[in-house]
């Protein structure tokens, strides 16, 4: 009865970590929304994601795309498609395989991401305000744990222990 009564205990923890987790994502990820919106840049946030991962990574798949951003293929497909008419990136013919296509990053969307990144890199370090690099750390170093400890393989998720 005390073990399991413990079991719970930790449980209920353990749950209140997720919803912290869950929280605090949701949270910085509307406030960089809110600021887009006040400091008119004219994209989203998941698009800025998709911006900047073609700035650094050059022509990707729509699948590699996905992966890079975290996100399923019909919501990369609707963010591409938006950016597409607003012409900061195109699709292109894949060089190796005819059938499929890359994502390419046009000049205007180039330039976006460059007049935006001082901006974008001040947002975000909002979150960081009243923490120290040791903070940082730490966040990093318990973060990752998780993001391991979750690893999905083929479609089959692990349960490590």
């Amino acid at each position: 009865m005390f073990v399991t009564l413990i079991i719970i205990v930790l449980m209920e923890q353990y749950n209140a970590y997720s919803f912290l987790l869950d929280r605090t994502a949701r949270r910085v990820k509307q406030y960089a929304q809110y600021q887009f919106n006040c400091r008119q840049f004219g994209i989203t946030v998941d698009q800025w994601a998709i911006l900047k991962n073609l700035k650094r990574q050059a022509d990707l798949s729509q699948k590699e795309l996905a992966e890079y951003c975290g996100k399923d293929q019909p919501t990369l497909t609707r963010i591409v498609d938006l950016l597409v008419g607003k012409k900061l990136v195109e699709r292109r013919p894949h060089p190796m395989d005819r059938r499929s296509f890359v994502v390419h990053l046009t000049a205007a969307g180039e330039q976006k991401v460059e007049a935006l990144s001082n901006s974008v890199n001040e947002i975000r370090m909002q979150a960081w305000k009243n923490l120290n690099e040791a903070d940082f750390e730490h966040l990093k170093r318990i973060l990752n744990t998780i993001y391991t400890n979750l690893e999905i393989d083929n479609g089959n998720a692990s349960i490590k222990g």
